[in-house]
């Protein structure tokens, strides 16, 4: 049983919604790594490394977290992304 008291069938966890999102920078091919490394610094206050970090990994894997917060907190910076032609989600 669960801290509620229900009980979830064998194999299912229960996911608590904490409202904690990550905004995902996606790779792409159009933009340098210095723009997407200012943008980073810029939008989520990163310090150069950390935004260099997130670049490669992006590059590399195809995808990185590059913030976490609430929905309200990260909109703002997802919409920048957009607005500079890069590509990120909140989830």
């Amino acid at each position: 049983m669960n801290q509620q008291g229900k009980d979830f069938p064998e194999g299912r966890e229960q996911v608590l919604e904490t409202g904690q999102k990550d905004l995902v920078l996606h790779n792409d091919d159009h933009n340098t790594f210095d723009f997407v490394i200012d943008s980073l610094i810029d939008v989520c206050g990163h310090d150069y490394l950390q935004a260099e970090q997130c670049t490669w990994i992006a590059h590399y894997k195809g995808k990185c977290p590059v913030k976490s917060g609430g929905f309200e907190e990260l909109r703002p910076m997802h919409d920048e992304f957009s607005r500079r032609g890069l590509t990120t989600t909140i989830g």
